[in-house]
């Protein structure tokens, strides 16, 4: 396996563990880190990729975002504040001047972003783009197992048949 899909597994499950963590602990964000963990599973795995979108984490915390594009203000501040606290203890103690303009850069950037690419919405809209998202997840759950089915149904059709003496070819001739 190519080494650089390795470290982005890697690096898929290490934020994927932040996140989870996050979704307990108030002082550290869930959303950013699922982003992350998405981004990397997605770069390196189909098979990680699609666990990672399948798990009750990442259907609670992202996928309405990421169909939507939208939060609401609560979340919408919430995010910004803990990222906003974290850079800022970042630019007290780091030395580098590089660093503290980089950091600046990256706040202003997160507020431009915010401010101007996701929607905000109230909490009853997303209540509906939440029933939306659980709808659709229920409907392709559903046909999942309408698939699944048939492939059983095709299964056992093929089992009777080898097992049928009649449609077996003769082997005496």
């Amino acid at each position: 396996m190519n080494p650089l899909k390795i470290l982005y597994i890697g690096l898929g499950f290490f934020f994927f563990g932040l996140g989870a963590v996050g979704a307990f602990l108030p002082v550290l964000p869930t959303v950013p880190f699922l982003l992350l963990a998405s981004f990397f599973f997605a770069k390196g795995s189909k098979r990680f990729n699609k666990w990672f979108t399948s798990t009750k984490l990442y259907q609670d915390n992202l996928e309405g975002f990421l169909r939507s594009r939208s939060m609401t203000l609560k979340t919408k501040l919430y995010c910004q504040g803990i990222a906003t606290f974290m850079m800022t203890l970042s630019l007290i103690f780091v030395p580098l001047l590089g660093v503290k303009i980089f950091l600046i850069v990256m706040m202003l950037f997160m507020f431009y972003y915010f401010a101007r690419h996701i929607k905000t919405v109230s909490p009853e809209e997303m209540a509906v783009i939440t029933a939306e998202n659980n709808a659709r997840r229920e409907a392709h759950a559903k046909e999942k197992q309408v698939t699944l089915r048939e492939t059983i149904d095709e299964v056992k059709e093929l089992h009777e048949e080898i097992l049928n003496p009649e449609t077996c070819p003769d082997e005496s001739k």
